[in-house]
């Protein structure tokens, strides 16, 4: 392991970002940032601040503490640096070596990493794509502890390299950790990285846990894992409930929407449906409100605003829709052809969906019609990683490089 400090003058140059985009899908883990202001009008075409090469991987970049993070693989190594937000340059740098082979179905994706760093308390964790979780301190860089949970597991991550996204919670930092068919959604200590729970009850999935508060006064954490939809308590790791669900090949990776006590989970051909959870007396369900078969989300998360989730379906080449969230009911959707995926976010009254061809998508939140307003190229590379919007821009993660993009 090498760690490179580079010290910076003056960083701000641009206006500072703050805890902007501090996790997986924004601080808040659903695709809402506030921080990031749409412009009265969109410009014809977006001024890039800086680009610098940073390696390849769809993790996406993350905002906090007036810095940029960003983990991905150069060679046999996955790297981890702080950047400065005004001209990209690197603060501190760790490197550590991740030897890993590609199934042959994902080869196209690369071998990068693809879950997102987590901010939290003045740490950063990433998890890599063989499975290797890393707390550093997030000011100098100091790696502060480091599991590769090769002891643990026949397979340290599932058929096609780890993708879920580490969350904070309760001074832990949960992971779901091991390979396919056998694992553990795991929480440990965020500084010292000694495991506090372990629940074991099915292998990783592909999708990020959510939180889940107020029903029957707990706090739970919500995920897809493998084979199910889950609920653990965040205090212990106790199963509440689960529903069983799969697609094909094992491929869950939609992270659930929570809202008040409804989750909302979707998958590959499977539509979308609605879960309502409660507890009497000690017993957990989640009962289905609703479901539909059409649209459904394979990678793409969808936001929710105003009782409506916006999307992206990814049948007829990937289309966007509108959904009534108390229903089900298709409000409008677009023809297909707009992308195999796309990670969306909100913004006011703005979605902003970048799709993996670069094209970054602006329309309204409109429960009435797909009103689209700009669209931009951003990168001359496939865009897999979710774009961090903050105050000074919106960051682009491409194959092998990340920009600010100021609008």
């Amino acid at each position: 392991m090498r760690r490179i400090f580079i010290p910076v003058g003056c960083l701000l140059i641009v206006a500072p970002l703050t805890a902007d985009w501090s996790q997986w899908r924004g601080s808040a883990r659903d695709g809402v940032v506030d921080t990031f202001k749409p412009p009265a009008a969109w410009p014809d075409s977006p001024t890039q601040v800086w680009k610098r090469d940073v390696g390849i991987g769809h993790s996406s970049p993350i905002v906090a503490a007036g810095r940029v993070f960003q983990h991905a693989r150069v060679g046999e190594e996955e790297v981890v640096r702080a950047l400065d937000p005004a001209a990209g340059k690197v603060i501190w740098e760790q490197r550590y070596p991740a030897a890993y082979t590609m199934n042959p179905a994902a080869r196209r994706h690369g071998k990068g990493p693809k879950s997102t760093p987590l901010w939290s308390d003045g740490r950063l964790f990433t998890l890599g794509i063989s499975g290797v979780l890393s707390a550093f301190d997030g000011t100098t860089g100091t790696l502060l502890w480091r599991h590769d949970f090769a002891k643990e597991f026949p397979q340290t991550s599932p058929e096609y390299g780890v993708a879920m996204s580490p969350i904070a919670i309760g001074g832990a930092v949960v992971a779901h950790v091991g390979g396919q068919g056998n694992g553990a959604l795991s929480a440990f200590d965020a500084a010292t990285g000694k495991l506090k729970w372990s629940w074991r009850g099915d292998g990783p999935g592909y999708a990020s846990p959510t939180v889940m508060s107020g029903v029957g006064g707990i706090r739970q954490l919500v995920t897809q894992t493998e084979r199910h939809v889950i609920s653990v308590n965040a205090a212990d790791g106790k199963l509440l409930w689960q529903v069983p669900f799969t697609t094909a090949y094992n491929q869950n990776s939609v992270t659930p929407i929570v809202r008040g006590d409804i989750v909302f989970n979707s998958g590959l051909d499977r539509g979308i449906a609605a879960l309502r959870v409660s507890s009497i007396a000690g017993v957990w369900k989640a009962d289905q409100l609703w479901q539909v078969s059409d649209p459904s989300n394979y990678m793409s998360t969808p936001v929710l605003h105003d009782g409506v989730l916006y999307g992206l379906g990814h049948r007829d080449s990937g289309h966007f829709f509108a959904m009534d969230a108390a229903t089900g009911k298709v409000l409008w959707r677009t023809g297909g052809r707009q992308g195999d995926n796309a990670a969306l976010a909100r913004a006011g009254e703005t979605i902003l969906a970048l799709t993996t061809d670069a094209q970054l998508v602006i329309f309204s939140a409109s429960r009435d019609a797909f009103k689209e307003i700009r669209k931009y190229t951003v990168a001359s590379s496939p865009t897999w990683a979710h774009p961090a919007l903050a105050s000074a821009g919106i960051l682009i993660k491409d194959e092998n490089s990340l920009a600010l993009w100021r609008f």
